[in-house]
């Protein structure tokens, strides 16, 4: 038991963090907009540690499971954890656009930063690394045809036709996925795996990764039980954000931005760890997944709430943002084209994910 205790200090730190959370919280608010941000900044840290744990079980699972299944239960937790926070966040800030502008930024990380980065480490240490085409090519058409329905199409919809259309859009995200997942665990399961050559392990090794797994019942459990913290530290961290950001004249970006590294920061690790190992069909399967899940099951879930509440929110990108997912996807479609990716092609996402940032920073 103390080593289980002593495993998981990242996610029970979570605990006693939002204890302290909810009997301080209107004390740091009426101290001034200072400590407001720096208990939403600690607050971040603890959701982010919780996070790495939530990923840390998830990998396990993966690794049972195996491709595709393995990066798919990976993806689903972060956009489990995305979702909740958005719920909390829209709950207390009331942006009409912070949906929105989440999954835009979601993308934009997955695709630029994740897949960008990943390439360009992996590149740089092994050259080209080699993956199934067919995922990539499948990801991408799904994640265009997706953003175009629910992100693009709906600045033609007139304002007495959004529910219409926004239960179309509920109807046609849920029925692309489900077909989409029966394929990927079914008769076309091959497009998102690849053999990679047979890697010599240590015994010492083989031993440390038997005592790690543990049992498949521990890590649902803890993945379901972090799940919920961290939404608990996520309605805490939407408070003091909101009240500290009050009347700055702070981009509305900057809080997505920051919904969508916290559900991808564990996803950007493991990617990274698969980049360095060689393994980059796991990299493309986190990325490009990930993307195509925020998107196709975040918007359902809050096109649903809109729907139940009857408070519409804004969908339709910005010209710029339209501009810069243009881009991303047509770079992302042909460099996944060829089974192959290099530093040349990891450094160009990079480059666009930079942009990305600039042009948050600049309110665009």
């Amino acid at each position: 038991m103390l080593n289980f205790l002593r495993g998981e200090i990242l996610l029970l730190q979570a605990l006693p963090v939002g204890a302290i959370a909810f009997f301080v919280e209107h004390d740091v608010m009426h101290a001034g907009q200072v400590f407001s941000l720096i208990a939403a900044g600690l607050l971040v840290v603890s959701i982010a540690c919780a996070s790495m744990r939530v990923a840390h079980h998830a990998e396990i699972l993966a690794a049972k499971a195996g491709e595709p299944y393995g990066t798919m239960i990976l993806t689903l937790s972060a956009v489990t954890v995305e979702v909740l926070i958005l719920i909390i966040m829209m709950t207390e800030s009331g942006q009409p656009t912070l949906v929105r502008d989440t999954i835009y930024a979601a993308v934009m990380l997955d695709i630029n930063g994740i897949l960008g980065l990943a390439a360009l480490l992996g590149g740089l240490k092994h050259g080209e690394q080699p993956y199934n085409d067919d995922s990539g090519k499948t990801y991408s058409v799904m994640i265009l045809t997706a953003m175009g329905i629910s992100m693009v199409v709906p600045d033609f919809i007139p304002e007495a036709s959004w529910t219409y259309y926004s239960a179309f859009t509920i109807v046609a995200m849920l029925s692309l996925y489900a077909l989409f997942l029966k394929l990927q665990v079914g008769q076309h399961s091959y497009f998102f795996s690849y053999r990679y050559p047979k890697m010599r392990t240590k015994p010492q090794e083989e031993q440390g990764h038997a005592e790690e797994q543990g049992s498949t019942a521990k890590s649902v459990a803890i993945i379901l039980v972090g799940v919920a913290v961290i939404g608990l530290l996520a309605e805490f961290m939407s408070a003091f954000l909101n009240d500290g950001l009050e009347g700055t004249g702070a981009p509305l970006a900057l809080t997505a931005i920051l919904v969508a590294s916290i559900a991808a920061g564990p996803e950007i690790l493991t990617a990274i760890r698969a980049a360095l190992n060689n393994r980059m069909q796991a990299v493309v399967n986190i990325a490009l997944g990930a993307s195509l899940s925020t998107v196709i099951l975040t918007v359902p879930v809050i096109e649903a709430i809109a729907l139940y509440t009857g408070q519409p929110f804004t969908m339709a990108m910005t010209p710029v943002q339209i501009t810069m997912a243009a881009i991303t996807l047509i770079a992302a479609a042909i460099n996944v084209n060829d089974g192959e990716t290099n530093a040349i092609e990891g450094m160009t996402h990079f480059v666009l994910f930079a942009t990305f940032i600039m042009l948050s920073i600049l309110g665009l």
